[in-house]
């Protein structure tokens, strides 16, 4: 068995902000990453103004990432718009390129770093390999993303009896799509589910879709569900008319939004997803992420292993994750969703700053 101080579970933005962290402080440590290349994970990829703060103490600059800001939000609800500026700018960012950037960054700052280790089971404080190598810990910081370790998954009854599924397709970004995207994202609802829509880095607008299974099930298939969805939004339908996919539709299954973990296992540091599955509506996912690896790390640094960071940590993600909740219960609503068109664009503001961590 291989003992080490501590353990990070995969290289994602929580995984590499946590290395980081640790590596600047010279505190021991190793992440494992079961990719040998970095992929594009399925993402809507915003980040808002506070989590682009905060990578800039990472040494990652937003101009980095997409020299275009995002200073609007656009809510489209059937035939019904509202238009809200940003507290402040922030941009969307493809997931490749913002891995890439962070691990880049994290092997910079010394950190310890070996891919293509798929860690397939965790008991206690030790991971068990693909290869059937065993990895002990005095600290495990388990930030495998939405993709559950068997022995530290999350509560099937997290997903409900009616699980959300994930769907992301890339659209080319001609002129004409460039034009209506440029500075803005774009939220379009539907009963059960909504989509995001918004202008990459990488020359491609990023279609993200959040929808029940049963939705899913009616259209038949994720494709059919796209042809549905456009016949039906005049605003989405505007958009998929003056632009074609690029590849095909990916997808990832029971998404437990609205879960955050409770309990507190000493030495264990559940981060991003595996702490807190905020609504991607929100647009803090990777806000939560970047966060919860920069704090599990700082804490570590001072105190050890000892408890206490994940119930602390678990109350910080309680007012964005139960208010983003509310709203994409709301905006699931065949009924309530057009009252969230008509809302003022104060009040989008307000649930817009409301919905971000604090740091």
């Amino acid at each position: 068995m291989r003992r080490l101080p501590a353990l990070i579970v995969g290289g994602g933005p929580a995984g590499t902000a946590a290395a980081i962290r640790l590596a600047q402080a010279g505190c021991p440590h190793l992440l494992v990453e079961r990719s040998r290349e970095t992929g594009d994970a399925i993402c809507g990829g915003f980040l808002s103004w506070r989590t682009l703060d905060t990578l800039a103490t990472l040494g990652i600059k937003a101009a980095s990432l997409n020299p275009q800001p995002i200073d609007r939000v656009r809510l489209f609800a059937g035939a019904r718009l509202v238009e809200a500026p940003l507290p402040r700018p922030g941009l969307t960012v493809s997931r490749h390129r913002l891995d890439s950037l962070l691990m880049a960054r994290a092997i910079a700052a010394g950190a310890a770093v070996e891919r293509g280790v798929t860690v397939r089971s965790i008991e206690g404080l030790a991971a068990r390999t693909a290869d059937g190598a065993d990895l002990s810990a005095d600290a495990l910081l388990l930030a495998s993303g939405k993709h559950d370790v068997r022995g530290l998954a999350r509560p099937a009854a997290a997903r409900g009896r009616d699980p959300t599924i994930g769907l992301r397709v890339r659209l080319a970004a001609t002129p004409t799509l460039v034009g209506l995207l440029r500075g803005a994202i774009e939220l379009h609802l539907f009963a059960a589910g909504y989509a995001g829509l918004a202008l990459q880095e990488d020359g491609t607008a990023n279609l993200c879709m959040a929808v029940h299974r049963s939705r899913l099930q009616a259209a038949g298939s994720p494709a059919a569900l796209l042809d549905t969805l456009a016949a039906t939004l005049p605003g989405l339908a505007a958009r998929m008319a003056c632009t074609t996919p690029v590849g095909g539709i990916d997808a990832i299954a029971n998404v437990p939004y609205g879960w955050r973990v409770r309990d507190e296992v000493p030495g264990l540091f559940r981060l991003g997803d595996q702490a807190g599955v905020i609504p991607s509506l929100a647009g803090e996912g990777m806000g939560i992420a970047i966060a919860s690896g920069i704090d599990a790390a700082d804490h570590y640094r001072r105190h050890g292993a000892a408890p206490g960071w994940q119930r602390q940590f678990a109350r910080r993600l309680r007012r964005p994750i139960g208010l983003a909740d509310l709203v994409r219960h709301l905006a699931e609503s065949r009924a309530a969703a057009p009252m969230l068109a008509i809302v003022p664009r104060g009040l989008i503001q307000v649930i817009a700053s409301a919905t971000r961590i604090t740091h």
